[in-house]
């Protein structure tokens, strides 16, 4: 019944998982894609000269050979322990909900012997960034696979993003369905425990997430990856209805009185050892227009609203702010000064733990906004670590934005950049920020985005720091998974928002 299809490296990755499924009666043949010599022989098993699955020819001459009615790809070429009983309980499932694509959470062994449970997330109408986790192991319906083709278009000449293509297509006219159940195990290689750690020992105390792969598309080396990936994302939101042209609506006049030009907003809570430093690099900005900085304090418990008081004493410019409400998130602290009385006609992002590149900064970003034609106006940013050192990669730019598509490929990645500035009148208009402590400024962002221009600044202005007392440090799967499909979710109402426009 089933047609697998799976990489193989010269150093023989994936071995023991062709010998688990060629012992498998409900597996009728193995396309193994190798490009080594010389080529092994198993039973059930045909080589397929490569060494992607991702390629449009090579998932193209898979599908060729299909004959059975579902095959399973496995991504990677790590080894799988899959058993028969869990093939069958992948066939019945896909049989009894019409899915055309199934995955599953699985368990994950390191070389030393270390299990841990991987749990993925549910597929919804947002998770169209071309990193979602789906595991190693997916399978499909093969006859799903051949409408959605039909439907849509054959899979794109594309290098990379082949995979990336057929799920999207396939999403259109059937489910994708997670089964939230372990029904293998993976292997972690030597090889790749190896650079795991080489990555953790040289990042030290930074974010829990894997950066090389979070920043992987800020990465210049992988422009071809991404153009791809863009192109493939921007023809399933035209096949969506969501695709938005670089049309933008016209700026609204803002006739507000604001007590000063700009506000540098920061949002805290318990950042003693770092906040005094943010609040003296906003103070320490030097423009050619009247700016305040508005410190909101999250009802810290560790002396944080002390020293900013202290400060608001030697610098008539810095105001504490302290919500009534104790449920607020970032995104709720961030409405606290927006619509207050004191904020200026721009908000000016600065975390509380970040600080500016460089006295020019606040200038630079209002210069932009004050040309009238941004809602809002996004600078770039250089990772440091708690000392200030540079750390990889170094500078984030955000080349990957495109005026004409900008906004469209946005729903692709995982955010816009900082540090993020805004025209007041915009934020309130746009309904503020979402009350969450992650994703709220991708969400305002993708928001405003939709009707208004977006400017980049492609200089660093800003250094991020990473430190161990980051608020993403050392998370769990489950806080990343919850990160991630929170996103998900910002993406689906964005979609729907721009289904609704594309339908007036």
């Amino acid at each position: 019944m089933i047609t697998v299809a799976l990489c193989r490296d010269s150093h023989g990755g994936g071995d023991r998982t062709i010998d688990l499924l060629a012992a498998s009666p409900l597996v009728s043949r193995i396309l193994v894609v190798y490009d080594g010599n010389p080529r092994p022989a198993w039973p059930k098993c045909q080589v397929i000269r490569g060494d992607t699955l991702v390629s449009g020819w090579i998932l193209e001459a898979i599908l060729k050979k299909v004959r059975t009615r579902y095959f399973l790809v496995i991504t990677g070429e790590r080894a799988i322990d899959i058993s028969s009983r869990a093939l069958e309980r992948l066939v019945d499932v896909i049989e009894t909900t019409g899915a055309g694509m199934l995955y599953s959470d699985y368990e994950e062994t390191t070389p030393d012997g270390v299990r841990r449970e991987r749990p993925v997330n549910d597929y919804q109408l947002g998770s169209i960034r071309d990193d979602f986790h789906f595991g190693p192991v997916q399978f499909f319906s093969t006859l799903a696979v051949r409408r959605a083709l039909a439907d849509s278009g054959p899979l794109a000449v594309t290098k990379y993003a082949a995979l990336y293509d057929l799920r999207l297509k396939l999403s259109l006219t059937v489910p994708i369905v997670h089964l939230p159940e372990r029904l293998y195990g993976a292997y972690v290689s030597p090889e790749m425990n190896k650079k795991g750690k080489e990555q953790a020992e040289n990042k030290g105390s930074h974010k829990g997430q894997n950066e090389e792969m979070h920043f992987a598309y800020v990465d210049p080396r992988n422009l071809a990856y991404q153009q791809e990936m863009e192109m493939v994302v921007s023809e399933h939101l035209r096949r969506l209805g969501a695709w938005l042209p670089p049309s933008f609506g016209r700026l609204p006049a803002d006739r507000t009185a604001y007590p000063v030009a700009a506000s540098v907003v920061i949002p805290v809570r318990n950042r003693a050892e770092t906040i005094a430093d943010a609040v003296r690099s906003a103070l320490a900005q030097e423009a050619d227009f009247s700016f305040n900085v508005l410190v909101v304090d999250n009802h810290s418990t560790d002396g944080t609203a002390s020293i900013v008081s202290e400060l608001t004493k030697h610098y008539p410019q810095v105001r504490l702010l302290v919500p009534e409400r104790r449920d607020l998130g970032i995104g709720g602290c961030w409405n606290e000064a927006v619509y207050s009385p004191h904020c200026g006609k721009y908000a000016v992002q600065l975390d509380s733990d970040d600080l500016y590149g460089g006295p020019e900064s606040l200038q630079r970003l209002v210069d932009v906004l004050r040309g009238g034609a941004y809602g809002a106006v996004i600078g770039s940013y250089t990772l440091v670590d708690g000392k200030g050192a540079e750390i990889p990669p170094g500078l984030v730019d955000h080349r990957e934005w495109t005026d004409e598509n900008g906004r469209n490929n946005a729903l692709r990645v995982n955010g816009f950049g900082a540090p993020r500035s805004f025209r007041t009148d915009i934020l309130r208009r746009s309904g503020g920020f979402p009350n969450v402590s992650y994703g709220e400024d991708y969400a305002v962002c993708l928001r405003i985005s939709r009707d208004y221009r977006i400017g980049r600044i492609y200089d660093s202005l800003y250094l991020c720091r990473r430190w161990e007392g980051n608020t993403d440090a050392a998370l769990s799967i489950e806080r990343i998974n919850g990160n991630d499909a929170y996103k998900d979710r910002l993406r689906s109402l964005e979609i729907m928002a721009r289904q609704k426009i594309k339908e007036r």
